[in-house]
């Protein structure tokens, strides 16, 4: 607007012109002054914040070591549990004098194993169905086929099982799996046969989850946490709910409430441990768990806002609260419940203080309001301190959406969910995981350990 554009103007049209002007300085300085302020903060980083490792500095080499590098203890690898056979090898000659000693008394003195994998190839049945006509009725007949040998698909539950295990368990690609099936067992699997191969288990699989997810709801403690996954050209998010000896994955096109909605249905455990997400929070009866960690890293980065009053006194409680749970195991009732008090009086002295930082004031704040779900772990010794269980859970997730960017249809999104579930399940209860896949695909149910298998 120049010169003369304003002096065509009335006076009420340049007052309104002067206001709004004055409003939009207005607008554009405190949008500065934030900017300001946020230069003086800390920048994120998985040390500080809920940011993941692969997107923090990287350093940029390892220094030099200075001196001699110290010696490590030796180490060897443990004999086998249970070896295929034995061979105990008498010596015959005296290896100083060559004099005869096959008769002499030898004992032990050495242990080792040679391990070994034999010669991989298929091993092939050819089934031959006899018939021919009948004597008595003249109607043609034909032989039943043998018990596991029915027609149908020429692949049998091992190799159905392998292949289930080398795709969702290190993510290998269709066109890759085909080639490895040629190379290495010298079997031509077209990409076709392997997808049918995976639909075929849809409903063992899923059968399986299903009492996967019966065992877990029927547990009085419960512990969830999600990612982002692409399905198609859209984000979904890989969700997973587990505690101690069971797991199960579910993958939604949403990251609310409606997700732990359809996995609970109508049950509700006592205690949920998760971190504060808010579509996490209200459906424990008694109490939830925020993971510690993740409070330790926001902690850690009021202190370097700034923060010298409140951060570093709770950052040292949190560090004393978590050694306390490592040691919980060996501790009396009374002292932990000794040590529970202790806690949460330091946490009242600590919430009196008044931090003159910005972000120590909104980190007291935020523990105000959540400060009875931080020790719940120091009242039941079965509850963790931190969600560290879920994230470990869902790292196989990650790599997997990595390696193969998305999946193109729905019914392999929930598909993999469904054997992630059968393979971290049987991960916990010490199964093999192969014959986990192939009990599943059986249709018999994981049994609860190892040693009930």
């Amino acid at each position: 607007m120049n010169r003369e554009t304003l002096a065509t103007l009335t006076k009420e049209e340049l007052i309104d012109l002067v206001l709004a002007l004055a409003k939009q300085v207005e607008t554009l300085t405190a949008r500065v002054a934030e900017l300001e302020a946020k230069l003086g903060l800390p920048p994120k980083t998985p040390d500080n914040s809920s940011k993941p490792p692969s997107q923090g500095q990287k350093p940029g080499g390892e220094e030099k070591r200075q001196g001699k590098r110290r010696a490590h203890p030796g180490a060897y690898r443990p004999l086998h549990p249970k070896p295929t056979r034995e061979r105990q090898v008498v010596a015959e000659q005296c290896p100083h004098c060559r004099a005869d000693v096959s008769m002499a008394l030898q004992l032990p003195v050495q242990f080792y194993d040679r391990i070994e994998i034999p010669e991989i190839k298929p091993d092939v049945t050819r089934v031959t169905l006899m018939g021919g006509v009948c004597p008595c009725c003249a109607k043609t007949f034909k032989a039943a086929p043998p018990a596991g040998l029915e027609p149908g698909s020429p692949f049998g539950p091992n190799l159905r099982s392998f292949m289930v295990y080398l795709r969702y368990t290190h993510a290998i690609s269709f066109e890759r799996l085909a080639a490895l099936a040629t190379d290495l067992l010298g079997l031509s699997i077209s990409e076709g046969a392997l997808v049918n191969i995976m639909m075929a288990g849809r409903e063992g699989f899923a059968q399986q989850r299903s009492l996967i997810r019966e065992h877990l709801l029927s547990s009085t403690i419960l512990e969830s946490d999600e990612t982002s996954f692409r399905v198609g050209k859209k984000n979904w998010w890989c969700w997973v709910f587990h505690h101690e000896d069971s797991a199960c994955f579910a993958l939604r096109p949403s990251r609310g409430k409606d997700v732990v909605e359809e996995f609970l249905g109508d049950a509700r455990p006592d205690i949920w441990v998760s971190d504060r997400l808010g579509a996490q929070k209200g459906w424990a009866r008694l109490a939830h768990q925020f993971c510690l960690p993740h409070l330790i890293r926001d902690t850690r980065f009021a202190i370097e806002a700034g923060d010298t009053v409140f951060a570093p006194a709770f950052l040292a409680l949190l560090k004393r609260a978590c050694a306390i749970g490592r040691r919980r195991g060996a501790l009396a009732d009374t002292t932990l419940k000794s040590y529970l008090r202790d806690t949460e009086t330091r946490l009242t002295r600590l919430l009196l203080l008044s931090p003159t930082n910005p972000e120590g004031q909104k980190l007291r704040d935020t523990i105000k309001g959540i400060r009875g779900n931080l020790f719940i772990f120091l009242q039941n010794r079965k509850v963790p301190a931190s969600n560290n269980g879920s994230e470990r859970a869902l790292r196989p997730c990650t790599t997997m959406r990595k390696v193969i960017n998305c999946f193109r249809s729905e019914w392999g999104a929930n598909f993999y969910a469904d054997v992630r579930s059968v393979i971290e399940t049987a991960r916990r209860r010490g199964i093999g995981i192969l014959h986990a896949i192939r009990l599943t695909l059986d249709g018999t149910p994981l049994p609860s350990s190892a040693n009930s298998a």
